[in-house]
């Protein structure tokens, strides 16, 4: 039997993130699974738990044999062996250890088939985008030239805030309760009817399994009964793409209305290739962009991502969280002075492009509790206004600091290897304005300027536009799903690709 339990470590900062496992295992981060989770009553058997018809808990125990437990150690034995390989290497990169990757135009990235159909491209068409990968349930319907024609969302801070992050069995059900709502408001909004959509595009992957479940089954089951083109989309390819969208196409109440009958796909704000920096609460990578669905990482995590060191260290500060811990941090850090705490710029010795923040979150909560034994406080939380924003203040820069020295050395590479020099920030840490300053100073700083692009606060974290956006993306390269045999992906990498 396979029992689903949360660890208790969820995260939310401007992007999301959380742990969630099935069984006995748990993934990791480079997608192996580890038995060490598995729950062993006083006889050292495995407990499985069940519900009688009363709903009454009992349970049964499994008899241990000594073949099983030869088979159990020689399993782990290749599990860990497995893992060692890839031990001080960035997480969610596919080196040929996952079982599902995501690669939409096959081996070469440029044979895309449609499988479900595809509405006319010669002309506009409109899309509806469906996002359930975490805790907001977000739907949009937006036209082929990058209009939002009409958007709603479901926010669930209130939900989450009293636990200090997202709990993913409260977040389905938030779901499940939103989701018709949300997409019938995304096309009241915009004046339309289901009828009037010409494709449904919905995200299925990396993110929260029962959370994307959700939001994937509205999207089929909608495509199937309206008989509309279906796109499974990759929710880190659309943050990616949400870049390419023309700035004067935010809104519905744009002045640059398109032409009847007009799809212009070369009027994008980037064209490829391009370089992207994406960090989230659940991410962060350096990617070459080369194509829809071509993707080569050049930096990525080795441990924590950004926007999770974010969530920890509002959380040491006591800071409210529901609206994510970067924007609390962010905040408070405007009080501070960046140079008052001493903290360590991570991965100085080493000279590539990956990041590392489990080492500063330590560093934060050591100088915090030096600070407190100063102080003569009990708690981080209990510390004066002063010393919180000086603490959030230096971490910041530190982290940020941390981003800037990888990304020069990503950025200095691929203008010498393959004459890129436009870099296009992305995810829920995008929307931080100090981050934006200062990537902006790097790409000015540049021996031969570079030109950046972030999308608005608004629509760097998690939206119904990112899934309708990258839906159009994949509709204009021929692209489309199966939604009657869609599934969804807890873990979702990008196919490895040496180009």
């Amino acid at each position: 039997m396979v029992h689903a339990f949360l660890i208790p470590t969820p995260s939310k900062t401007y992007g999301v993130h959380s742990q969630l496992c099935w069984g006995d295992e748990k993934f990791d981060s480079h997608g192996f699974a580890s038995s060490s989770f598995r729950r062993k009553s006083s006889l050292g058997s495995s407990t499985n738990v069940h519900q009688n018809s009363d709903n009454a808990t009992i349970t049964a125990e499994e008899p241990t044999t000594t073949k099983n437990n030869s088979d159990k150690k020689i399993s782990l034995k290749s599990g860990r062996e497995k893992r060692r390989k890839f031990i001080g290497l960035a997480k969610a990169v596919d080196r040929g250890q996952w079982k599902h990757t995501y690669s939409p135009g096959g081996l070469d990235g440029a044979n895309f088939v449609a499988k479900s159909g595809l509405p006319d491209v010669k002309k506009s068409f409109c899309v509806l985008g469906i996002e359930s990968s975490c805790d907001d349930t977000g739907a949009a319907i937006m036209r082929s030239d990058g209009t939002i024609l009409g958007e709603s969302l479901a926010s669930q801070d209130a939900i989450h805030e009293q636990w200090g992050g997202v709990v993913p069995g409260l977040a389905k059900t938030a779901h499940e309760e939103n989701i018709d709502r949300v997409v019938q408001s995304a096309l009241s909004n915009a004046n339309m009817k289901i009828e009037d959509v010409d494709a449904i595009g919905v995200t299925v992957g990396p993110g929260l399994e029962i959370c994307l479940r959700v939001g994937c089954n509205k999207g089929r089951e909608l495509a199937m009964e309206h008989k509309k083109p279906f796109v499974g989309v990759h929710h880190l390819e659309a943050h990616i793409l949400m870049a390419r969208i023309p700035s004067d196409k935010y809104s519905k109440d744009n002045n640059s209305e398109q032409l009847p009958g007009e799809n212009l796909s070369s009027d994008r704000a980037m064209e490829f290739p391009f370089l992207a920096l994406l960090v989230s609460g659940g991410h962060c990578q350096i990617l070459k962009c080369l194509g829809i669905g071509k993707y080569t990482i050049i930096g990525g995590t080795l441990d924590d991502s950004l926007g999770e060191a974010f969530d920890k260290t509002a959380r040491l500060l006591g800071l409210p969280v529901g609206g994510g811990g970067g924007p609390a941090v962010e905040a408070l850090a405007r009080d501070g002075d960046p140079k008052s705490v001493k903290l360590p710029i991570p991965l100085q010795k080493r000279k590539d492009c990956d990041f590392s923040y489990a080492g500063l979150k330590t560093a934060v909560r050591l100088a915090a509790e030096k600070i407190c034994v100063e102080r003569g406080v009990e708690a981080p939380e209990h510390l004066s206004h002063e010393d919180k924003a000086n603490i959030a203040s230096s971490f910041q820069h530190v982290a940020f600091r941390h981003v800037e020295i990888r990304l020069g050395r990503a950025m200095e590479r691929v203008q010498k290897e393959d004459g890129i020099h436009t870099l296009a920030v992305v995810g829920g840490v995008a929307a931080n304005k100090e981050l934006r300053r200062r990537l902006d100073v790097l790409c000015s700083d540049q021996s031969e300027p570079w030109d950046m692009l972030v999308p608005p606060p608004r629509l760097c974290t998690d939206q119904g536009a990112m899934s309708a956006w990258a839906a159009v993306e994949r509709i204009m390269v021929g692209s489309s799903d199966l939604a009657d045999n869609q599934e969804v992906f807890a873990r979702y990498p990008f196919s490895s690709t040496d180009s």
